[in-house]
C-alpha cells in the first residue's frame, strides 16, 4: 500500500514537472517568434538606410555629391590564392 502511494506521488510529481517544462518551452517558442520578427524588421530598416534613395539626400545635406564618370577610378588588384 505504501509503495503504491509512493509510486502515485512520484508519477504525479513527474507529470506536474513535465507540464511546467512544456509551458516554459511554449513561452520560449513564442519569445523566439517575437525576436525573429524583430530581427526581420531591423534587417529591413538597415537595408532601407543603406539604399541610395536615403544615402544620396543625406550626403547632399552634408555638401557631398556623386562623382562624375571622369572622377571615378577603379583600382584593380591581383587576386590572391585562396587556401
Amino acid at each position: 500500500m505504501l509503495l503504491a502511494l509512493g509510486m502515485l506521488a512520484w508519477v504525479a510529481t513527474r507529470r506536474t514537472s513535465a507540464h511546467l517544462i512544456a509551458g516554459q518551452l511554449n513561452d520560449l517558442r513564442e519569445e523566439r517568434t517575437v525576436l525573429e520578427a524583430r530581427k526581420a524588421e531591423l534587417v529591413r530598416r538597415i537595408r532601407r538606410a543603406e539604399s541610395r534613395a536615403v544615402l544620396i539626400p543625406r550626403a547632399e545635406e552634408l555638401g557631398l555629391r556623386l562623382p562624375a564618370d571622369s572622377e571615378t577610378i577603379i583600382l584593380q588588384t591581383e587576386e590572391r590564392e585562396r587556401r
